[in-house]
């Protein structure tokens, strides 16, 4: 089971991955590869940020396909990502290794090729 301090501990760790400064996101040269799920909990009202559950980049619509296929219990979208390169992480469903694999393929999606 992993937790948010455990999304900032190891996306921290990968190279020149920084925090955004609402400590809600980690960017890597300037490219957002996980971030906190907002909800929209009210339709038309601000969505409201759910740490429980974290925003991934993938590699591409092939790879959100397999990741939500494999296990509905951790992976999910929603209609705001269709489309988009990104699955939303159940962190309770996930533990710490997964989690770093995770984190690992996403920064490496937004990573320049000279830091790869």
């Amino acid at each position: 089971m992993a937790d948010h301090e455990d999304v900032r501990r190891l996306a921290l760790a990968l190279p020149e991955a920084v925090e955004n400064e609402d400590g809600l996101g980690y960017r890597v040269r300037g490219k957002q590869f996980a971030w906190v799920w907002h909800e929209r909990v009210v339709q038309g009202k601000p969505r409201v940020p759910r740490p429980d559950v974290l925003a991934v980049r993938v590699s591409g619509q092939a790879g959100k396909e397999l990741l939500l296929a494999s296990d509905p219990g951790k992976f999910f979208t929603e209609p705001h990502y269709n489309g988009f390169p990104a699955v939303l992480v159940r962190l309770a469903a996930v533990d710490a290794e997964e989690l770093r694999e995770l984190l690992t393929d996403a920064w490496r999606c937004q990573a320049p090729r000279d830091l790869l």
